[in-house]
């Protein structure tokens, strides 16, 4: 008989009741009805109750892939198989996993403040390390260094290297070791070819420098929060093995959009504890025999929505999927709950070309509404007046302008519309601008605060050592450069050295001083004062604010506001480090959500948004596709840019309108442009091709010659619709001209010369053409315009006005840019 006695008592592990089991099953029953799962269509249910073994959901556009997710972790907490803590989830943005956080709240009823371990890549990277830092050779209070001040370090770097910046940009140096971090790859993995693309063969040198910089530091770039993570666990698998023991289960958002480094970092964690590690190679390879999962993973995601290849993401992670994880189950979600049933069908039949995709397709309950619209017109100009005036139709109907976006392929694109809108007075924003964190001002603060929080800080340091001027310029800081290189040492430790010296002459080393204890007096404050109050004292004794209050330049009391204002966003967190953590993560752009306005972006920034109207001009060969993609990738750019296609169709709920240039100006030139080889690729009975409403027609009226758009063979078939056929109808009537009336003469029985007329740009001002309305001025009136200054009114043509300015002289100008004075 055994003694028991000797029997171990520290290996057993922790009971869960057996899946399908008496006890699963009575508890199961004893459990009041989900409610969460009663909103759950059959395949979306599949998805969230199977909880043994890996699982892939293939999640469409408008497919409810949060709802799952959410639902998912929702059951798994309320089926007890795992604790909050014991639930590894993470999404790309934080504004996800704030959304899913407060979805599990309203689901279950409760905050959910128990789940450490749900949000960014980045944000649990850099808690893994902040929890292992010295393992790597970092301090757990390293500084997240953001793109700014990386290409600061890479030019100290390229400097003391003797190499031209101007030949070999920092920033062209921080892209490659970007890419080479995407990629997992740390400096004595770079393929000696790579390397050797920078800096007369210096690139992988200078990569291995510039980690070495950054411990120095005790900082590290968004690549590190990763790349040094699967260093970590490669070196230290009884650190692996904690976190594999820990994750009970493991979910991922948006998996078609992971890169290799993020991939690695996911395998790792999903591997057994003591099974062989993954290679350390750039990529895993397709041959190689996949590890035995011990988590049961979940991967959220859609093959046809992977666009952010050029920043490094890999849809072959999501293709490769069930060779990673043998015997995975396979989800589609098909039933599309956003987009009517045109809409869906064109989407669908468009993405079908592509080659490297699983295969779903996208349906709905839901009216086929209307059609997708094509519409050519004669310039980019043209393009946005008939979006213009199409918007203020669709608000004359009752639409609100946040349920309208344009969605362009590049960002240069925008500005047509910009100035539109401006003539127009439509509000609108443009989603992507400059953010309020990235405010000179702002950055100049927080790098006080970035240096209180971690003195090795050398980025920060030399951001404000002379600001406000100290009388401290460049040959001081060089001074403190060579210093501190020659002694492996920061910045301000350097600094606490050369003050004790005669090496500086005496104003400029008494100011050194003054800062450095301030420095060391702010940094005891920081243990006992809040850190709010800190940050108004550092303002104030730094002399910054004073700065500010004593400039007498048009923006300093904005700046001053600004300053205010960041004092108050720091009252939402518990200390510095947070709030600097905080900082250093946050993507989301800030403000003007409440105005009712139309979203202007990209569809890269698109991703993840629907919208009643969506307007997609641009539908150009060169522009979209892309050329650069198809050079670059060629067959695989090509497909990308029709995933990008997809994604922007399938962001419309209610309208599709996709629009085309015969001729673009493109960085100050004219090019004429063939309409999009992917509008061929949309199906004829779920599209109709309408006139541009922008002013000159199909033909481009006004002597302009035939559009390209004339001949619609392209779309393998004609139109029955009223679009097309009067389309048609006015293009046989008027010849050349194309607009189906004779010179002179006007639908509305008036002269059509001012309609064919097209808008005058003069000084650098949009002038639109005269509305038919008087003005509200009169000859010889005094006014006020922003940029000329004080004039009188010498000539009204409609809304127009010829002015004299005392100092700019005659210039035309609309109306509503000037004041009566």
């Amino acid at each position: 008989m055994n003694d028991a006695r000797k029997m171990p008592t520290n290996d057993l592990p922790a009971y869960q009741p057996v899946a399908g089991g008496i006890g699963a099953r009575a508890r199961a029953a004893a459990a009041p009805a989900a409610q969460y799962l009663s909103g759950l269509n059959p395949e979306q249910r599949d998805a969230v109750e199977t909880l043994d073994g890996p699982v892939l959901v293939l999640a469409g556009a408008g497919t409810g892939k949060t709802k799952v997710l959410t639902s998912r972790i929702a059951h798994i907490l309320s089926m007890g198989r795992a604790r909050p803590a014991e639930i590894l989830s993470v999404t790309f943005t934080n504004k996800a996993a704030r959304e899913m956080k407060h979805r599990l709240g309203i689901m279950l009823g409760q905050a959910v403040e128990g789940m450490p371990w749900l949000g960014t890549f980045h944000s649990i990277g850099g808690r893994i390390l902040r929890t292992h830092a010295e393992l790597v050779q970092l301090k757990s209070n390293f500084t997240v260094l953001d793109t700014d001040d990386q290409i600061r370090l890479l030019k100290q770097l390229l400097q003391a290297d003797n190499i031209d910046d101007k030949r070999w940009p920092a920033r062209m140096l921080a892209n490659l070791i970007d890419g080479w971090k995407n990629r997992g790859l740390t400096p004595s993995q770079v393929p000696s070819g790579e390397a050797a693309v920078f800096g007369n063969g210096k690139g992988g040198k200078l990569y291995a420098a510039y980690q070495d910089r950054l411990k120095t530091l005790n900082a590290a770039d968004f690549g590190d929060l990763l790349l040094e993570c699967i260093r970590l666990f490669r070196e230290h698998p009884d650190v692996l093995k904690q976190y594999q023991q820990r994750f009970k289960y493991i979910l991922v958002d948006e998996y078609q959009d992971t890169n290799v480094a993020q991939y690695l970092w996911l395998r790792l964690l999903s591997q057994a504890p003591g099974q062989r590690l993954l290679p350390e190679a750039d990529a895993p390879s397709a041959d190689s025999k996949p590890a035995v999962p011990l988590k049961n993973i979940c991967c959220v995601g859609d093959d046809d929505q992977s666009i952010y290849g050029w920043r490094g993401a890999e849809v072959d992670n999501i293709l490769r999927f069930e060779h990673d994880f043998p015997g995975a189950k396979v989800v589609r979600l098909e039933r599309n709950y956003r987009s009517t049933g045109h809409i869906l069908a064109a989407a669908s039949h468009l993405i079908a070309h592509n080659e490297g995709r699983l295969g779903k397709t996208l349906r709905t309950e839901d009216v086929d509404g209307e059609k997708v619209t094509v519409t050519g017109s004669w310039d980019s100009e043209e393009e946005a007046r008939a979006i213009g005036e199409e918007i203020e139709q669709l608000q004359r109907e009752g639409n609100k302008l946040n349920d309208i976006a344009i969605l362009v392929r590049a960002s240069f694109q925008m500005r047509e519309f910009e100035d539109r809108f401006v003539t127009l007075g439509l509000p609108y924003r443009v989603i992507g601008g400059p953010r309020f964190y990235e405010r000179a001002e702002i950055r100049d603060a927080l790098a006080y605060l970035r240096v209180i929080n971690s003195p090795a800080d050398d980025l920060a340091f030399e951001r404000i050592v002379n600001v406000p001027k100290r009388g401290l310029g460049d040959a001081t800081v060089q001074m403190l450069h060579d210093h501190a290189r020659r002694r492996r040492i920061p910045l301000s430790e350097a600094a606490r050295q050369v003050v004790e010296t005669d090496e500086m002459k005496p104003k400029a080393r008494g100011s050194l001083r003054d800062l450095m204890m301030s420095f060391e007096r702010w940094r005891e404050q920081s243990e006992v004062m809040p850190h709010t109050e800190l940050a108004e004292v550092v303002l104030d004794e730094s002399g910054y604010t004073d700065m500010w209050q004593k400039d007498r330049s048009a923006d300093a009391a904005g700046r001053l506001e600004n300053l205010k204002e960041l004092v108050r966003s720091m009252e939402e967190f518990e200390n510095l480090q947070g709030f600097l953590e905080h900082i250093s993560l946050v993507m989301d752009r800030e403000g003007g959500a409440d105005e009712d306005a139309v979203s202007v972006m990209t569809l890269h920034s698109a991703k993840g948004l629907e919208f009643d109207n969506v307007f997609l001009p641009g539908w150009e060969e060169g522009l979209f596709p892309h050329q650069r993609a198809l050079d670059d990738q060629g067959r695989a750019g090509l497909e990308e840019e029709r995933r990008l296609a997809h994604v922007g169709i399938t962001r419309a709920r209610r309208r599709a309108k996709l629009y085309f240039a015969t001729n673009r100006r493109i960085h100050g030139t004219w090019n004429t442009t063939m309409p999009s080889r992917f509008l061929d690729e949309l199906p004829a009975a779920n599209v109709e091709i309408t006139e541009s409403k922008g002013g000159s027609g199909w033909g481009g009226a006004g002597g302009y010659g035939a559009s390209r758009f004339d001949n619609v063979e392209s779309f393998g078939s004609s139109y029955s619709t009223p679009g097309w056929q009067r389309a048609q109808a006015n293009r046989s009537r008027g010849g050349q001209g194309g607009s189906g009336f004779s010179e002179g003469q006007s639908p509305f029985g008036g002269s059509s010369s001012s309609r064919n007329k097209r808008p005058m740009t003069i000084e650098g001002e949009l002038i639109a053409k005269s509305t038919g309305t008087e003005s509200d001025f009169t000859l010889q009136d005094r006014v006020f315009h922003q940029k000329f200054g004080y004039g009188n009114v010498t000539k009204i043509d409609g809304n127009k006005l010829t002015i004299v300015f005392e100092k700019a002289g005659e210039k035309k100008v609309v109306d509503s840019f000037v004041e009566r004075v």
